[in-house]
Parts: structure tokens; sequence; C-alpha cells
């Protein structure tokens, strides 16, 4: 049996990984400066990470969710406490696209209507309800497509404001990420996002605020869009949760009511997998990771922003796009090929993607920084 071959792959085999590099097969030494699409938040094999885990599979690594699991509830109140939403529960589950997907339901379930709003350049996931909601039609296949799903622009309250005119009432939710990420770090205003919480709470519609990629302090903030003072219905996180372990979940604002049955997930909120998260809140918190990943961002930009064909950097955080004034692809190659460095694109083909590890030092980026340089004065 052969892979089923989705993914294009770049020819390099890591075998080994500390704090943010890489080593390959060869022995040949990478840095990370992707972190595997924001997953790597607290940097590859940290001592406490490795610790937890160790230490979690000596004793046991899952049961179902029909027993008590008292790392849920110690996960939960950690959560809880750095976040600031303490008055909210947790739903646990293994990716983004499943606490998307669960958020969708819980918010149909709740007003007991059907539609969805989403915005142009969003990626939620690619399952069957999260995929409808995210505007690439080339993954969208017709079994998931309906007519329930609503597309607006970003940044576009006009626009909005006229959809839910015509069919508030029918409209069960909005889901909005925190920062587009594989839409090309794309931020919204404070007024898009206010506008949103008003048009939802007047039409009793529920606000998700997906910040799967954009949250676990990667912006500088616990969460994205808590630097605009907006309080959603629900916030869905995943990638930087686990720092490589699967886990989502989603936070679920007192107004929901659980009854037995209404959600659930096999393997969501196993024994490992709160252990690794519970690692992740610890050294968060111990290493202070939301206050360097604003200073290493600021210093990130401060020292590429006069570089040549930088059209704008887009930011928050250590959630960075670097556009261009040309497609990034040949960049992104050189910086791996010539400088053994990781980094991302987006759908935005211009715009460079930046998600090194929150606990990354000033020795590493300027490594990337003097790169970056190289490369792009030889373009």
């Amino acid at each position: 049996m052969n892979l089923f071959n989705v993914y294009p792959l770049f020819n390099i085999n890591p075998v080994k990984a500390q704090g943010s590099f890489l080593w390959d097969d060869k022995g040949e030494k990478y840095l990370d400066f992707y972190g595997g699409h924001a997953v790597i938040s607290i940097g590859h094999n940290h001592p406490h990470y490795q610790a937890q885990l160790k230490e979690q599979l000596e004793k046991i690594s899952f049961y179902s969710n029909s027993v008590q699991n008292e790392l849920q509830s110690e996960l939960a109140e950690k959560l809880g406490k750095l976040s600031g939403y303490e008055d909210y529960s947790l739903f646990l589950c293994n990716s983004g696209a499943e606490a998307n997907e669960n958020a969708l339901k819980l918010a149909s379930f709740h007003n007991g209507k059907s539609k969805v709003a989403y915005f142009s350049g969003a990626f939620h996931g690619r399952t069957s309800a999260a995929v409808s909601v995210t505007d690439n039609p080339k993954i969208v296949a017709p079994v998931n497509f309906s007519e329930r799903f609503i597309k607006s622009g970003w940044n576009d309250i006009k626009q909005l404001e006229e959809i839910f005119e015509t069919q508030g009432s029918e409209i069960s939710s909005v889901i909005i990420e925190g920062i587009q990420g594989v839409g090309g770090i794309m931020i919204p205003t404070s007024e898009f996002l206010s506008k949103i919480k008003e048009l939802c709470e007047k039409y009793d519609a529920a606000l998700i605020l997906d910040e799967v990629q954009s949250g676990y302090g990667r912006s500088g903030y616990f969460f994205a869009h808590q630097e605009f003072g907006i309080e959603p219905d629900m916030i869905t996180t995943a990638k930087g949760m686990g720092n490589g372990f699967p886990i989502g979940g989603v936070l679920i604002h007192p107004k929901f009511q659980a009854s037995h049955g209404l959600l659930g997930t096999t393997f969501g909120g196993n024994h490992l997998a709160c252990a690794a998260a519970i690692a992740v809140l610890d050294v968060m918190k111990e290493e202070d990771l939301m206050a360097n990943a604003q200073k290493m961002g600021d210093y990130i930009e401060n020292e590429i922003k006069d570089f040549p064909h930088i059209k704008s950097i887009r930011r928050k955080g250590l959630m960075i796009g670097v556009e261009l004034d040309q497609d990034c692809s040949e960049v992104r190659k050189s910086l791996l090929y010539d400088h053994h460095i990781f980094t991302g694109n987006s759908n935005e083909k211009s715009v460079l993607r930046i998600l090194p590890a929150l606990n990354i030092g000033k020795e590493e980026t300027d490594l990337f920084v003097g790169a970056l340089k190289v490369v792009l004065d030889k373009v």
C-alpha cells in the first residue's frame, strides 16, 4: 500500500528536533520559523513538556470519556485562568476543524437556526461544516456545499449589515478568525469585530472566534481578539494547544446549556493529550511567552522593515506576514534549501508566513533576519 498522495512534499526528512531547530536524516540542521503551521508553541521537545508526557505515559495514556479524568479538569482550570475566560466551559476534541464543527453545531442547537455567515479569505478546516465556511472552492466538495453558508467581505461592515437585514432571522452563527492565517495574516479591524458582535446580539446569533492558529499567545495576547475587548460566545482552539500532540477545544459561554450526549468524541481530552496541553500552559506562564511573542515580533519587524522587495509587514506578536512585491515561493525555497530555514506561505501568493515558537530568542532570530536579507538582496 502507498500513501494517498495529497501533500506536495519538500525533499527533507526531519528525524530529530530541539528548541527551534530540526535535523534531517542526513544530519543537516534547520531553523524552524514556521512551527508546522503554528503548532510548535513552546519549542520542540521542551524539557518540561517531555517530562510530563513521559510521566503520563507510564501511568495511563487513554480511556474514553465514559469515566472521570481529572487531567481534563486541571486543563480547564489552568486554561481559564491564563486566558481570562474562567467562567466559560471547555469541550475537548482532537483538532481545529473538529472544534469548529462542534461550535457551529452547538450554536445551531442553542438558537434553532441553520445559516452561518463567514468571510472571504477564511480557513476553518476541511471537515463537513468547517470546509463549508472556508473560502477555497478547490477543497469544498459538492457534498459540502450548501446555500446555508453565506460569505461576506473581509472587514466589510456594509455587506455584513445587508446580509443580516435580509437573512438575520435565519443566521445561527458568525464565524471569524482572530487573525486569518491561510488567508495571508489578515487582521480584522476593531470596528468590524464590534459590528459583528452587535449584529449577533441583535439577531440572536452566536459569535464564534476561531483562534486555532491565532490563539495560545501567538499574537501577544492569549487570544488575538482580546486586543479589541470582544467577548465571543465560543472560542475554538487547537494548533499551539498541544505543541504537536493532537488536541483541540471549544471555550463555551455560560449561556449555553450542556446535556448528556449533546456533543461527543472518542479520543478528545484523553490523558496524554491533556498532559501535553497542561505542560504547554505551564511553560507559557512560567516563561511569560505572551510577552516574549510581542517582544520578538517587534524585534523581527524592526530588523526587516527596510529590506528590499518588502511591501508591508502584517503582524500581531509572532504571527507575521511579510508581503513581498512578487510571489514569495522562490524566496521561501531559497530560505529552505540555501539557508536551511523553514517558513510558510499563504493563499495570497506574495505573503511569506513567519510562525516561530513563542520562546524564540534573539540568536535564532538573527539567523533568520540575516538569511532573509541575503535572499532579498539577490532577488
